[in-house]
């Protein structure tokens, strides 16, 4: 995958880039405080699509969006498809891992004659709040945004983020090194930071209801196919992922072994899931 960017009115978005040009074309969306590089091992192992790996709005090499934007699934959402504007293309399928799933779901929601298809791994639909938590979260993010910023931690090499990244949990150290080596930059002569907004680290302010989140997928009118790993996050219990999953009019549902990054760790089991799924015509039958 070769490096891309294009400019945008949430700035300049950065990103990763190959496959076959003229074949279906695919967004893919990352996920939370990961990079483009999250596709490296899947995008070689997808034929017979062109592929944009794109960096979100304040990770990897895309812009930091203004003090005056919040990093919201909506406004993410709009990112993509001024991205995909600037690539000139209008319809288009997504593939989406966790946070990027997520945005994917609402595009497909918000924009049916634009989205082909949904490929969603590791989630669907976006993070709900009980609605009795509304004012608390309200209030919570604004103290937040009051709050003096902390520094941003540094690291000596790049050796020393990826021991870091897997210490967070949740990753191998071969996927952890190529989020890394996308993820941080180098500061003077101090060593290295991650060069991703650190408001990316700020509760939202608001977040829709599980009611509204069933609601938009319920309004999904492309082929979706879900894949899972098994164990479910804690954040994403196995009830709830599979109960938003019943909300889709056209979707199939696969279920692998494995952790949250297993596009990452075990790219050919996900490839093998995703079959001819992201190609023209028909939905192929899962791996």
């Amino acid at each position: 995958m070769r490096e891309f960017a294009v400019d945008t009115d949430f700035g300049r978005l950065a990103g990763l880039r190959g496959g076959t040009a003229g074949a279906p074309k695919v967004l893919a969306l990352h996920g939370w405080l990961d990079n483009a590089a999250s596709f490296v091992p899947l995008s070689r192992r997808l034929d017979g699509i062109e592929l944009v790996a794109l960096d979100l709005p304040g990770h990897g090499a895309s812009a930091h969006l203004p003090l005056a934007a919040g990093y919201t699934v909506v406004n993410m959402a709009r990112a993509v498809f001024a991205a995909a504007d600037a690539l000139g293309w209008d319809r288009f399928g997504l593939l989406g891992h966790s946070l990027g799933a997520g945005v994917a779901s609402l595009m497909t929601a918000a924009a049916p004659q634009r989205i082909e298809r949904l490929l969603a791994i590791e989630a669907l639909g976006a993070l709900a709040e009980d609605e009795a938590r509304t004012a608390v979260r309200l209030r919570e993010a604004f103290c937040e945004t009051r709050s003096a910023r902390r520094p941003l931690r540094l690291f000596a090499d790049a050796t020393s983020a990826v021991r870091a990244r897997v210490q967070a949990g949740g990753i191998h150290e071969d996927a952890a090194r190529l989020l890394v080596e996308r993820g941080i930059i180098k500061v003077g002569d101090d060593g290295f930071t991650w060069r991703s907004d650190p408001r990316l680290t700020r509760d939202t302010a608001v977040r829709l209801s599980e009611a509204q989140v069933r609601d938009l997928l319920a309004a999904i009118e492309c082929p979706v196919r879900v894949i899972y790993a098994e164990p479910a996050q804690h954040y994403f219990p196995d009830a709830l992922r599979r109960a938003r999953f019943d909300c889709l009019e056209n979707g199939e549902l696969v279920v692998l072994d494995g952790g949250h990054h297993l596009h990452m760790e075990q790219p050919d089991a996900v490839a093998a899931a995703i079959g001819d799924f992201l190609r023209a015509g028909e939905p192929g039958q899962t791996g």
